[in-house]
C-alpha cells in the first residue's frame, strides 16, 4: 500500500513548481504556447488572485463552460488555490441543461466560451438571464438564477453584462500575494473543490462533490499505474469537464511532474499531428477516438515512435482496436482504466507490464488503497470468483455525495462505505476484473440474460466491421430482442443477412441480432461515451416498421 497524499491541489502544483520549475508543464502545439512548472504555478496565483479579487469566497461554486483551452487549465489550478469549487460544464449543454445545471449548483460565476462549432454561448446565457445584458458586469440580478452575479466571457470581444479574462487578470492587482497565501492555508484536503455533473441516461444529472484528496490521489495513483513521470509528455485530446480530462489527464501530469499537451477539441489529425510535433509519449482517449486516429486516411504518414503509455477509458475497449493501438501506434505500454465520476473516477487499472491478454481482456485491478468486491446485485453479499455481479468500492476515492440530494447518495453509498457501480463484473483470483455489462444495459430475451458487450466483442472480429453497439428492444414473443447498430470500414459493404450468417454456429441462436442496422456514426455524449438509450429509442422506432 501507498501512502495517501494529504495536499491540496493548490499546494501540489506549488511542490512541482519548486522541484522542476524550469520543466514544460503546460503545450499547446496548435498556439505555440508554452510554459514551465514555474511560470504556470505564477499564471495560476495569478488567475486565483484574480477571482478573489472578483470577491468569489472559499466554498463558492464556479462554472466552467469551455473546451480544452489554457483558461480552462488554468481556472482549475487557480479555484484549487483560491478554494472555490469548480462545476464542470458539458459543451453540448443547451440551455434547458445550462439552466438546470447553474441553478442546482448554486453558482455564482460562471466563466464561458463566446461561441463553440454552431451553439452561441453568450446567446444562451442572455436567454436565461435576459436581464445581464442591462447589467453592470458582476452586478446580474437574475429572476430565474438568483445565485448567478458574474458572467466571464472567454473573448476579445466586449458583450454587455459581463467581464472578459484580461478583466480577471487586472483584478489580480487589488489582492497581495500574502492574502492569497492566506487563504491557502485555510484549505484543507478532505474539502470540496470539484463538482461534475454525472451524464446520466435517465433522469436529471447529479452533482458528484469530489474533494482535493479524492482527485489529488486517484490522479497520482493513476499516473504511477502508467508509469508516467516527469520525463513524460501526454496528450490530452479529451474533454476536461470530464474526469478523463481533469483527472486522468491534467491532474494525473502534474502530480508527477510530467507535460500535459492538450487538445483543445478532438480532432484525429490534430491528435496526430500534436503526438508528431511534441513527441507525446502518452495518449489518452475513448475508443471512438482511438479507432477514428487508426482509421485516418494518413495514419501511416505520421511518426507516432514517441509514444510509449496513456489510457484508453470511458466505454468498452473492443480487442482489436486495443490491439490496434499497441501493433500500429506503438503504444506498448497502454493501459485501460475504468470506474466512474463518483469514485473520482478510476476503480481499477491495467498496469503498463499486463501480459497483453490481460490488457484486452480486462479493465485490471484496483488501485493502491482501493478496495473492490463483487456482490450478488441488490444484496452485500459477495460472489466466488468468476461468477457474475454488481462492481462495489470503497475507499479515499469514493465521493462526498451528490450536491443537495442526500437521498440519491444514500442509494448509491452504503452504510459501510461502499459505492454500489450500477456495472456487471467477474474478477478472478489475482483481482483482475471484467465488466460484462450495466445492470440496465442488460438484455432479457425469453427468460435468458444477454449481454449486448459479448456480442459487440464477438461483431468486432468481423473484417468489414469497424464498430458495433448492441441495445435490447421491445419485443412481444421474447420480451426483447437483439439489435445491432454497425459501422462499417471504409469502402467495405454488407448486408444484414450476410452478418447474421457470420454469427451462425459460432455464437449462441438467442444471441445473434433480430435486427441488424448501419449506419455512420453513434450519438455521443461530450465526453465520447455512446449514447445507447438513444440507439434504443431510434432503434424501437425501426423495428416496428420492420
Amino acid at each position: 500500500m501507498s501512502n495517501l497524499l494529504n495536499v491540496t491541489i493548490g499546494r501540489l502544483l506549488e511542490e512541482k513548481a519548486e522541484l522542476q520549475g524550469g520543466r514544460d508543464a503546460v503545450i499547446y502545439s496548435d498556439r505555440n504556447l508554452r510554459m514551465t512548472y514555474k511560470e504556470f504555478d505564477q499564471y495560476c496565483r495569478r488567475v486565483a488572485r484574480g477571482l478573489m479579487g472578483l470577491g468569489l469566497q472559499k466554498g463558492e461554486h464556479m462554472a466552467v463552460w469551455s473546451t480544452n483551452t489554457p483558461e480552462w487549465l488554468a481556472s482549475q489550478f487557480a479555484t484549487g488555490k483560491m478554494g472555490a469549487v469548480l462545476v464542470t460544464v458539458n459543451t453540448n449543454y443547451r440551455t434547458a441543461e445550462l439552466e438546470y445545471l447553474l441553478k442546482q449548483s448554486d453558482a455564482t460565476t460562471i466563466l464561458l466560451m463566446d461561441q463553440y462549432r454552431d451553439a452561441s454561448y453568450i446567446e444562451m446565457i442572455y436567454e436565461i438571464c435576459p436581464e445581464l445584458k442591462h447589467s453592470q458586469p458582476g452586478d446580474l440580478d437574475s429572476k430565474r438564477l438568483p445565485n448567478l452575479k458574474n458572467v466571464i466571457v472567454l473573448s476579445e470581444k466586449r458583450y454587455s453584462g459581463t467581464y472578459n479574462w484580461q478583466d480577471i487578470l487586472n483584478m489580480a492587482d487589488s489582492v497581495e500575494e500574502s492574502e492569497l497565501d492566506e487563504r491557502m492555508e485555510s484549505l484543507q484536503p478532505d474539502e470540496v473543490i470539484n463538482m461534475q455533473y454525472t451524464s446520466g441516461t435517465t433522469g436529471f444529472p447529479k452533482g458528484v462533490m469530489l474533494t482535493h484528496s479524492n482527485i489529488v490521489n486517484n490522479a497520482y495513483n493513476i499516473a504511477q499505474c502508467m508509469k508516467l513521470t516527469e520525463q513524460d509528455r501526454l496528450c490530452i485530446p479529451v474533454p476536461f469537464f470530464h474526469c478523463f480530462g481533469c483527472v486522468l489527464g491534467t491532474m494525473a501530469c502534474v502530480s508527477v511532474g510530467a507535460a500535459m499537451v492538450p487538445v483543445q477539441e478532438f480532432n484525429p489529425e490534430t491528435v496526430l499531428e500534436t503526438v508528431q510535433n511534441e513527441k507525446c509519449t502518452g495518449l489518452h482517449g475513448v475508443p471512438t477516438m482511438f479507432i477514428a486516429e487508426l482509421n485516418h486516411p494518413q495514419f501511416d504518414q505520421y511518426d507516432l515512435s514517441s509514444l510509449r503509455t496513456g489510457i484508453m477509458a470511458g466505454s468498452n475497449c473492443p480487442i482489436e482496436v486495443m490491439k490496434g493501438v499497441i501493433e500500429r501506434m506503438g503504444a506498448h505500454e497502454i493501459t485501460i482504466a475504468y470506474g466512474q465520476t463518483e469514485a473520482s473516477p478510476v476503480i481499477t487499472q491495467t498496469r503498463t507490464d499486463d501480459p497483453i491478454e490481460l490488457r484486452v481482456e480486462t479493465v485490471g485491478r484496483a488501485l493502491p488503497n482501493v478496495e473492490v468486491k463483487i456482490v450478488k446485485p441488490g444484496t452485500d453479499e459477495e460472489v466466488a470468483f468468476g461468477t457474475q455481479g454488481e462492481l462495489c468500492t470503497r475507499g479515499y476515492h469514493v465521493m462526498k455525495g451528490y450536491y443537495k440530494n442526500e437521498e440519491a447518495t444514500a442509494a448509491a453509498i452504503d452504510s459501510n462505505g461502499w459505492l454500489h457501480t450500477g456495472d456487471l463484473a467477474v474478477m478472478d483470483e489475482k483481482g483482475y476484473c471484467r465488466i460484462t455489462g450495466r445492470l440496465k444495459d442488460m438484455i432479457i430475451r425469453g427468460g435468458e440474460n444477454i449481454y449486448p458487450r459479448e456480442i459487440e466483442e464477438f461483431l468486432y472480429t468481423h473484417t468489414k466491421i469497424q464498430d458495433v453497439q448492441v441495445v435490447g428492444i421491445p419485443d412481444e414473443v421474447y420480451g426483447e430482442e437483439v439489435m445491432a447498430w454497425v459501422i462499417l470500414k471504409e469502402g467495405r459493404t454488407a448486408t444484414a443477412d450476410e452478418l447474421r450468417e457470420y454469427c451462425k454456429g459460432r455464437i449462441s441462436r438467442h444471441k445473434v441480432p433480430r435486427y441488424i442496422e448501419f449506419t455512420d456514426e453513434y450519438p455521443m455524449t461530450a465526453s465520447g461515451k455512446i449514447q445507447k438509450f438513444r440507439l434504443k429509442e431510434e432503434a424501437e422506432k425501426k423495428a416496428l416498421h420492420q
